[in-house]
């Protein structure tokens, strides 16, 4: 049986983060400026795609994932011909008033991350009502989904899901630096970080993290002389700032 066809537009490790993710799904075609990029990107999807050059290309009632840079996108609308039937776009603090740029039935905007290339992204969604169902259906297959009701709340969703990899890859290395300090193996220690990441990452998914916190926090114990150093460092605070700065950031795009 033949797959559905998914048609990206960019070349870069967004786009190739989501297509590892729906390539078992879904045949994949990548729209880029070179060959010589686009011969990249298929090897390193390690499978075979439909290559088209931008001057070669007709978006006529495809599905179009927009994966440019948002400076970008003015010159690629431009270079694109045919009515798209759905434009999903991953462009962060682009508003769905500019893809309207390029010619489509239909807008979604969509915040996935990068663990789509493991089908673990937690992708935000807000777009047309009509595109609801499929667009769920379609980023599933790369993680989870949350369809959000307001362009505002898919702005902090990118400063939180989005961008909360690059956060999180500072914390995991962080406390991995603290335990070779104090004399532990380098290669332990990342052991035993990225086996903390994994049981905590399936905790969560059931539990407040006030509750597994207290559940950790013994009084007067380790635990609580480590957590009184991250509030006394301002951990959480600076959590709190990332957020909101990443969230001016997305606003400052449009």
């Amino acid at each position: 049986m033949n797959k559905p066809l998914i048609t990206f537009i960019g070349n870069g490790k967004m786009a190739l983060s989501i297509a590892k993710g729906l390539e078992e799904t879904y045949s994949i075609e990548v729209i880029g400026r070179t060959k010589e990029k686009l011969d990249q990107f298929e090897t390193a999807l390690g499978c075979s795609i439909q290559k088209t050059l931008y001057e070669e290309s007709n978006c006529e009632r495809k599905t179009i994932i927009l994966c440019v840079k948002p400076y970008n996108l003015p010159e690629i609308s431009t270079r694109l011909r045919g009515k798209a039937k759905a434009l999903y776009s991953v462009l962060a603090g682009t508003p769905l008033s500019s893809l309207h740029s390029i010619s489509a039935v239909s807008y979604v905007r969509a915040m996935p991350n990068l663990a789509a290339e493991v089908s673990l992204s937690m992708t935000s969604l807000v777009g047309d009502a009509s595109l609801k169902e499929e667009a769920v259906a379609l980023f599933t297959s790369i993680g989870k989904t949350l369809w959000l009701g307001s362009e505002k709340e898919l702005d902090i969703a990118t400063a939180l899901a989005g961008s909360g990899p690059a956060y999180l890859t500072l914390i995991a290395e962080a406390l991995c630096d603290g335990a070779v300090r104090e004399g532990l193996k380098r290669d332990d220690a990342m052991s035993l970080m990225r086996g903390l990441f994994q049981g905590f990452g399936t905790l969560i998914q059931t539990s407040h993290p006030a509750l597994l916190k207290d559940n950790v926090m013994s009084p007067g114990g380790t635990t609580a002389a480590g957590y009184g150093a991250l509030e006394k460092f301002g951990v959480r605070h600076g959590c709190m700032e990332a957020i909101r700065l990443a969230y001016e950031k997305a606003k400052s795009f449009k």
